[in-house]
């Protein structure tokens, strides 16, 4: 699955390159259709699981210590790799806080600073793909609660279905609430962090 996800990614860019500019705006409009066709069928695959309210409650601690973990060790992260980058801590802290939100970050950042905007769009690329190609491999030798960290505020859509593949469907509801949780955190931490 991994590998075709690739190839679709590879192939889309290809076509991005090749096209006039006129399709690729129709692009954007048929990529929040295919999320949202996407989201549903996840969705029916959790929903499948009839006792979703029992298998949050199962989780107990880990409910808020896998999003709660997974911000600081993103911010964290980030920080530190951008003290050996020579980038602020408060701007290394704020790409970090996109937690692989893209789009919605980049678009914080960028009345900040234009580079460090386009440095969080290519960061929190970089993070979605990595969890792509991360997941099955977390999930098999580190375990499923493992396996979320990686994808941060896309264990919600993009990479859900790919956790759910290689996981169980405990640990898909688990990451679907970590990615909601993340983000609501991306709109508040990232502008909080730049201002530090």
């Amino acid at each position: 699955m991994t590998g075709k996800i690739m190839l679709a990614v590879a192939i889309g860019v290809g076509l991005g390159l090749l096209l006039p500019s006129e399709i690729s705006s129709a692009s954007t409009m048929l990529l929040n259709i295919g999320l949202c066709v996407l989201l549903f069928f996840v969705g029916i695959d959790i929903g499948r699981n009839k006792t979703i309210l029992q298998t949050i409650k199962r989780s107990g601690i880990f409910f808020i210590m896998v999003p709660l973990g997974t911000a600081v060790g993103s911010i964290g992260g980030a920080m530190i790799a951008g003290l050996f980058l020579g980038y602020p801590v408060n701007e290394a802290g704020a790409v970090g806080a996109g937690f692989g939100w893209y789009t919605l970050s980049a678009i914080i950042i960028a009345p900040y600073q234009a580079e460090l905007s386009v440095l969080a769009f290519l960061t929190n690329i970089m993070r979605e793909i990595i969890a792509i190609l991360t997941i099955p491999i977390l999930a098999k030798r580190l375990g499923h609660i493992a396996a979320i960290a990686p994808s941060g505020a896309t264990a919600m859509d993009t990479t859900l279905p790919i956790i759910s593949k290689h996981t169980s469907g405990e640990t898909a509801v688990l990451a679907f609430a970590t990615g909601l949780i993340l983000s609501l955190m991306v709109p508040v931490l990232v502008p909080f962090i730049l201002k530090l």
